[in-house]
């Protein structure tokens, strides 16, 4: 809007924004982000936060907008900025679209899950009577700026979690990403997904993975953001994880809930007849290569009924199971047996 970038660089009034910053990313960039505002004459209000998922409530989501209503912002012109992981960036786009019905906010993901994730699409959310995301809305951000230099002060464990949402997309959609993954998944950990001009074995394998599974998260995204059509390959790794993270937290990150899910449905479809009993290991090894577990001990047999039944709630009475016919090829299926999932439970938990 030309009228807004004028009164926004003509000077006669003061750029200002209100930031929400994750208590750990604050320790680490906040003089960065400060010196950032300082510098370029912005008056600014910075509100470093623990979220987490179990901080991740509707409590957090009143205790900014009491800031905001404090700060007093232009919902027109002063959107408000993200700055840490995938749960900062839900809480706080579920608490610029209630601030005055709908505040513009932008995204800034500092971990490699929600760069390639919670950076890409509308929702947001809290979690709400130890359900995961009961609580939220689709409501995208105006922006969303990703910086891969962030991720190199996250721990090695981040970086697999954030793996196994790459592997959902490489798995569903796009047999080179997975190839990728294979090929250069110790180095992408070694190098927290950074670019080194030195390492030419390897090429850009940073840029290129997650470029791809942005891309592809896009392509399914985009035609279904407000989840209209309820059949959706995105939900791979979706099904039982949810009440899996919830009933074991803090043990399991959200990455590494989808993976053990992803395991347990790369079973299913092996059982099914989908894929043959070397992508079956192909996929696991990959996995394990990733550093992610394809087991827990808290994913039991009544859990993953339980989890199947509440999938059936939300799901317009059909499972709509996203599971692989191939590598980087999928297909929703809604018949598949008791008999049939709890044969490939068996076979899981014995290897």
């Amino acid at each position: 809007d030309p009228q807004k970038l004028e009164l926004a660089t003509s000077g006669k009034r003061k750029l200002r924004r209100f930031i929400v910053i994750d208590e750990v990313v604050d320790k680490l960039y906040g003089s960065k982000v400060r010196e950032y505002f300082e510098e370029n004459n912005v008056q600014h209000k910075i509100l470093a936060l623990p979220t987490t998922e179990e901080t991740k409530s509707m409590d957090l989501v009143l205790n900014i907008l009491q800031e905001v209503q404090n700060f007093s912002i232009d919902r027109r012109t002063e959107p408000i900025i993200a700055i840490g992981g995938g749960v900062c960036l839900d809480i706080v786009g579920l608490a610029a679209s209630l601030y005055r019905r709908r505040t513009p906010y932008i995204r800034v993901p500092t971990t490699l899950l929600s760069y390639v994730d919670a950076s890409v699409g509308a929702k947001n959310g809290v979690n709400f009577l130890q359900c995961k995301n009961k609580l939220g809305g689709y409501t995208p951000p105006v922006a969303s700026f990703l910086d891969r230099s962030f991720i190199q002060s996250i721990p090695r464990r981040h970086i697999s979690n954030g793996l196994g949402e790459i592997l959902k997309m490489a798995l569903m959609k796009h047999k080179g990403l997975f190839d990728l993954l294979k090929t250069h998944g110790k180095h992408l950990l070694d190098t927290k997904f950074q670019s080194y001009s030195g390492s030419t074995d390897h090429g850009d394998a940073a840029l290129q993975t997650t470029r791809i599974a942005i891309e592809t998260m896009l392509e399914e995204l985009a035609p279904n953001l407000w989840e209209d059509d309820l059949d959706r390959l995105v939900d791979f790794g979706h099904l039982i994880s949810p009440e899996l993270e919830m009933r074991v937290l803090p043990l399991l990150m959200h990455g590494e809930a989808v993976n053990i899910d992803m395991a347990f449905m790369t079973y299913v479809a092996y059982m099914r007849g989908l894929i043959t009993a070397e992508e079956k290991e192909q996929i696991i090894q990959c996995m394990r290569g990733l550093e992610l577990p394809v087991w827990h001990g808290g994913c039991s047999w009544p859990l993953i009924k339980r989890a199947l039944m509440e999938r059936l709630k939300h799901s317009g009475g059909q499972p709509r199971m996203p599971l692989p016919t191939g590598l980087g090829v999928a297909e929703i299926f809604n018949d598949t047996s008791e008999e049939t999932l709890e044969r490939a439970y068996k076979l899981w938990v014995r290897d």
